[in-house]
């Protein structure tokens, strides 16, 4: 029953009234006036009430008869009545009335509807108070007016929207809890028929329903949103259009004012969304046009709008409006940091909540993962964190490559995000295994990758790769057993590289356990000024181990004075460092110390942080003697077949491996927690193994571990010994040299133990039987390496009438001709290995004389050097093959470059040696040139070689791979860096200048270039530029600093050696003239690169004399030995003119073109960016000087071409196509684009050549 289809009332009935002209009252009531009490009044509006509430409209004699009271009701006495009770009486009478009359309401005036509806929509507001005794009666009105739908007859007043919005606004205001579900139901029939059964809906009444969903009000009252919200669902057809008109005058128009919400425009949309998106449909294309919107504040609104719709759990946005999806992906690269930050916050709820919208993520991810916004970087990587923690299958193997890749990101906090959330996800799921093999396969590679940033220079990336080591790889608050487990495997598994980085870790832990060591004993010496500067350097190097070395010292400092004050923190922290410290009594330690420095008023205390980060990494919390004997148990299972080897991805025989050496390397870190019978025994078990490496781990351990075995564990001695003499005698060349070593090690009667390994050994040697050779000659070349005195007489016999003459000077077998210049270990023949193995015993029995009285290092230089010229085969017979001759070149430039790292024999080293030696990194086998620069960048980073080898990496710039002039490059950085330093940390280091300083190579450099067999003509432009390229290679990362005013210092050099002669040949002018040629080309290039040069030197530098002599008095240099055109040539590499060049050289510089020929078809290809220079036949060239002739082709050669057959005189270089290393050994080389190689290189190609 409504009033939807009511007509116009009869104005007859307004005035009906009784006969006798006085209102009829129902029977029993009295007349209702102003007369009478207000307790009379409500009691007889009570019968009134129960009157017309039992009437129906069928009682036509009684709605007659009424009339005239239902007037009366109306009147302003009634519906301005002070007193509530009367007012709500009255207002359910007038609902009543509505009812009985429906669809004919008694009142005609529209003023009179009005002030009636009104005062109804008053009464409402006691339906708040559900305890009150009135409240039945309040919910009879609502009720009565939803189900009459009273208020649709107030649709025929103008103002009806003031009435509506009143009702509405008193509806959300008295909703509460309290309210039970039909309280609920009939506001929303009573508003939903106004709603659906009016016109429209005006702004003002959306207004009164859209403020509740405001998240202020929402939280305010939260029936009021339910309220609204089932509203709007209920009336989401009929509203819809309302909206869309409201946003489209906000959003597009840009109609502030049209509403008191349009502030609130994109809160709404959101709730609105929820509530329905239908409710939406025509509002969301709005959105997009916002989106491209110029205000960025305005974009990212938007944005923070839509991130919310397209994630929320149920939204099916993105799949439904995709114009709008794409648009919103756009804004992944907006211009507005904020809106990109914005949008890759999202992406987390999205991957969550939407996985099939990861494939369109990952595209914008990735580019959002090298933003040059350092908080973007950093949000990319929490955002595919948080989902790959609720669920890896969320994240797909690109997007766990983008945190891979932001592990080396240039900003800490974005490496440190991306470090600690793959650690997360590894200790989730490889650790604990929360989702099963398959997804610990997924993330298995992140143990390696954590453990290959230990190789960042950052102290801060070594200490949270330890820190992630410790708590997240293996957990060292686990069980003993389990610990080790954990790290039994994870070595077992990791990759070589991870593998020597962990290495690496333990041994800088190590290392400043040492330091620390000797800072505590320096406390137990008297005060003394030697004693003071003694501590401060060690002081100063333990603070390079912590974070911000530069504040550090100032704790560090600190820290120093509390250990001097404190000798109970003293005592803690030498029990912290003993070798004999368990990891719980470790653990105790660190605790006990952090609590007596800290200080509970200063809740932030860097100074505690500090000493917390040395005591982590000094703290043995994994490995003590308990855990080497659980990781021995693990071992033995393996071995007994008994272990999870298989169930944990790894085969039996890796994990004995990898135990071994896992064990070998703690037993250089940890030696005394190695010292129990039950330990040795299962070593002595693992020198039975068949596995040559299994054993050889074990030699070792017992090498670094058995100082006590002798004293304490005679047993596991007389077991021993037996086994050290066999391996000595008939093990494998690495298990000789390790029973040598550990014999000499932990034995006292060692010169007996060596003596009977030495005699029957010497006696037994057979040149005719090479593959018997190898293990003797180690174990007789370590003999007398470890014990001279009473082993160098008898050996300088067998070196005459054995080593030389019977086997380094004979070749008995002949070699596979093949023309390959390397060949696997494997395929070496064992003459080749035994003359490999025979000049190390030289090396190794003068390393161990350690003086030249008898002149033999004289004589093994000049064997040594005559197989360099030979090229390896020495007899020169021709029977050996390439890759044998290459082994043997190699073995020849090791050795000297061995001697060269023992002083007295440094000395005896001539330059032609020298430059021989320098000349092997140029060979034409790649493996020798890699092999060679390995073995001569690790002397000189540990200071064992003199200054002058370091000048042998400027001839790197011939290599035709560019991996390898890479290679050497990083070398040069790392030698310049330690060795600037070292003299920065030693104060005494300055009285040594001359052999630290790194621009010191300078001379050395020049001279070796001078020498260079390919320069033959000083004014050869193409000669020159070769000999330009070799010096900028060294003087780029010289000048990367200009340090002390280093650049006129190297400047200074220069000039002075054309004052000076070469020393080699001081009397030869062509000599001499080459010299000055090549410091010409070096001045040239020091000018060209640098402004700061012409500066006054600092100190005047100080020339070797072995290579320059003294300046004479009277001797002046001023001319200049290349050419104004040449030297314009060399700096801008123009093009030159035929006939301009000298005919027939051939040009080393990698912006001309190399020979490329291939070492036949079983080689892999070396990739280089070389060319060839087909310009004509060679120039002249020098005799042979360790190398054959540099070969050259004419036109294009192709994979078949032989490189080892040179067609010209001159000294053969490495070769573009030749075997690569390992695989042989795997081509790290890259083979030239073919455009590449046929065309010339331009101008701004050298000019960036000259810059590399």
């Amino acid at each position: 029953m409504d009033f939807t289809a009511q007509p116009k009332p009869a104005t007859a009935l307004c005035g009906v009234v009784s006969a006798d002209g006085k209102i009829a009252y129902p029977p029993g009531v009295k007349e209702i006036t102003d007369k009478i009490t207000t307790d009379e009044m409500i009691k007889r509006l009570k019968m009134v009430v129960k009157t017309f509430m039992d009437m129906d409209q069928d009682s036509e004699d009684e709605k007659q008869q009424y009339l005239p009271l239902a007037l009366h009701l109306a009147s302003e006495f009634f519906l301005r009545n002070p007193n509530k009770d009367v007012r709500l009486l009255v207002a359910c009478c007038l609902a009543d009335i509505f009812r009985i009359y429906a669809p004919e309401a008694p009142y005609t005036s529209h003023d009179k509807l009005k002030d009636i509806f009104l005062f109804i929509t008053r009464q409402l507001k006691g339906l708040e108070d559900t305890k009150s005794p009135q409240f039945n009666r309040y919910f009879y009105l609502l009720e009565n007016l939803a189900w009459v739908k009273s208020y649709n007859i107030c649709f025929e007043l103008e103002d009806c929207n003031e009435i509506f919005i009143q009702l509405f606004r008193t509806l959300f205001s008295v909703i509460n809890n309290s309210h039970n579900k039909k309280v609920q139901m009939h506001m929303l029939d009573l508003m939903s028929s106004i709603i659906m059964e009016g016109d429209g809906v005006t702004q003002e009444l959306l207004d009164s329903i859209l403020i509740n969903l405001i998240p202020a009000h929402k939280n305010l009252n939260k029936q009021s949103f339910d309220l609204a919200k089932v509203l709007l669902k209920r009336t989401v057809q009929t509203i819809e259009a309302c909206i869309a008109n409201f946003f489209n005058q906000v959003l597009v128009l840009g109609r502030s004012s049209v509403s008191d919400l349009s502030e609130h425009v994109f809160d709404l949309i959101q709730e609105l969304f929820a509530i329905d998106p239908h409710l939406l449909l025509s509002v969301m294309p709005q959105l997009e046009f916002k989106l491209k919107s110029n205000d960025g504040e305005e974009r990212l609104a938007v944005v923070r709008l839509l991130a919310k719709l397209f994630g929320s759990k149920d939204s099916d946005l993105a799949t439904q409006n995709r114009p709008l999806w794409q648009c919103f992906l756009g804004r992944f690269n907006d211009i507005h940091v904020p809106v990109r930050l914005e949008s890759v916050k999202f992406a987390s709820h999205c991957l969550m909540n939407h996985p099939d919208l990861a494939k369109d993520l990952t595209e914008y991810l990735k580019v959002r993962s090298h933003d040059p916004e350092e908080a973007i970087r950093h949000d990319v990587i929490v955002t595919i964190i948080t989902a790959a923690k609720r669920d890896l299958a969320l994240v797909n193997d690109q997007l766990l490559g983008f945190v891979r890749e932001r592990t080396l990101d240039k900003r800490w906090r974005v490496r440190k995000e991306a470090m600690m959330g793959l650690a997360q996800l590894y200790k989730k799921y490889c650790l604990h295994g929360e989702a099963g093999k398959e997804a610990a396969e997924k993330v298995s590679w992140i143990k390696d990758k954590l453990l290959h940033i230990y190789y960042q220079n950052s102290i801060d990336d070594k200490l949270l790769v330890e820190k992630i080591f410790a708590q997240y790889l293996v957990p060292h608050n686990l069980e003993t057993e389990e610990r080790m487990k954990c790290l039994y495997y994870l070595y077992a598994s990791l990759d070589p590289n991870a593998v020597k980085a962990l290495n690496e870790m333990w041994k800088c832990q190590n290392m400043l356990r040492s330091h620390v060591r000797e800072l505590l004993d320096l406390h137990k010496q008297p005060t003394s000024e030697a004693n003071c500067s003694a501590m401060f350097g060690k002081l100063m190097t333990i603070a390079k181990n912590l974070p911000d070395p530069g504040k550090a010292q100032d704790f560090v400092k600190k820290f120093n004075q509390v250990l001097g004050d404190d000798e109970k923190l003293r005592s803690q922290l030498e029990l912290l460092i003993s070798p004999t410290c368990s990891c719980k009594q470790a653990d105790v330690c660190v605790r006990e110390i952090a609590r007596k420095l800290a200080n509970p008023k200063q809740p932030t205390n860097p100074f505690l942080e500090m000493v917390k980060f040395l005591l982590e990494r000094i703290a043995p919390v994994h490995i003590d003697s308990e855990a080497i004997s659980a990781l021995v148990k693990l071992m033995n299972k393996s071995i007994e077949g008994t272990a999870d080897d298989e169930e944990e991805g790894v085969s039996p025989d890796t994990a004995i491996r990898s135990g071994l050496e896992l064990l070998k390397v703690l037993s250089f870190t940890h030696p005394t927690s190695f010292h129990s019978a039950e330990t040795y025994e299962s070593l002595l078990q693992c020198l039975r193994m068949e596995d040559d490496k299994v054993a050889e781990a074990a030699i070792q351990i017992f090498r670094n571990t058995g100082h006590k075995i002798e004293t304490d564990l005679p047993q596991i001695r007389s077991t021993l010994i037996p086994i050290l003499h066999q391996k000595a005698k008939r093990g494998t060349p690495h298990q000789a040299k390790q029973a040598v070593h550990c014999i000499h090690a932990i034995f006292t009667n060692k010169e007996v133990q060596l003596a009977q390994i030495f005699e029957p050994l010497s006696r037994s040697l057979n040149a005719d039987v090479p593959e018997q050779l190898i293990t003797p000659l180690v174990s007789l070349g370590h003999i007398s390496m470890l014990a001279p005195d009473q082993f160098a007489s008898p050996m300088k016999s067998v070196v005459a009438n054995f080593i030389v003459k019977d086997l380094l000077m004979n070749d008995r077998s002949t070699g596979e001709k093949n023309g390959k210049l390397w060949s696997p270990d494997e395929e070496v023949s064992p003459e080749v290995l035994a003359k490999v193995q025979a000049i190390k015993l030289l090396v190794r029995w003068l390393l161990g004389m350690k003086n030249n009285q008898s002149k033999s290092a004289n004589s093994t230089l000049r064997l040594l050097s005559a197989m360099l010229v030979s090229e390896g085969d020495l007899t020169e017979q021709k029977r050996i093959s390439k890759s044998d001759m290459s082994r043997l070149r190699l073995a020849a430039g090791s050795a000297i470059m061995k001697l060269a790292q023992e002083p007295c024999y440094h000395e005896i080293i001539t330059p032609e040696q020298f430059q021989l030696c320098a000349l092997v990194i140029n060979d034409e086998c790649y493996q020798v040139r890699q092999i060679f620069a390995q073995k001569l960048h690790k002397a000189l980073v540990k200071l064992l070689l003199p200054l002058e080898y370091m000048a042998i990496f400027a001839l790197c710039a011939k290599d035709p791979v560019k991996e390898r002039r890479a290679h050497a490059r990083q070398c040069l950085l790392k030698n310049i860096s330690i060795r600037r330093e070292y003299i920065k940390q030693n104060p005494m280091a300055t009285e040594k200048l001359l052999s630290l300083l790194p621009e010191y190579v300078v001379p050395y450099m020049i001279h070796l270039l001078a020498h260079d067999p390919d320069f033959t003509r000083s004014q050869d432009v193409d000669q020159l530029r070769d000999i330009k390229e070799c010096l900028w290679f060294m003087l780029e990362v010289l000048m990367t600093k200009n340090e002390n005013n280093s650049h006129a210092f190297m400047k200074k050099m220069a000039e002075n050696i054309k004052l000076t002669r070469d020393a080699q040949s001081p009397d030869e002018t062509k000599t001499n003239e080459k010299l000055y040629t090549v410091c010409d080309v070096a001045l040239c290039v020091i000018n060209s690169k640098s402004a700061l040069c012409n500066a006054d030197s600092p100190k005047d530098p100080v020339l070797p004399m072995k290579f320059f002599t003294q300046p004479e008095k009277d001797f002046c240099n001023d001319k200049s030995y290349i050419s104004e055109e040449t030297r314009v040539l060399l700096l801008t590499g123009k093009e030159i003119n035929s006939d301009q060049a000298t005919q027939g050289n051939i040009s080393s510089d990698r912006g001309k073109k190399r020979t490329v020929t291939a070492a036949g078809a079983e080689n892999i290809q070396q990739k280089t960016d070389e060319k060839v220079d087909d310009s004509g036949p060679p120039a002249p060239s020098k005799p042979r000087r360790g190398r054959r002739p540099k070969s050259e082709s004419q036109g294009n050669p192709t994979k078949n071409d032989d490189i080892n057959k040179p067609n010209s005189k001159g000294r053969k270089r490495a070769a573009v196509s030749q075997e690569s290393p390992g695989g042989l050994e795997a081509g790290n080389a890259k083979a030239p684009k073919l455009q590449d190689v046929a065309k010339k290189a331009g101008p701004a190609e050298r000019q960036i050549d000259l810059q590399r």
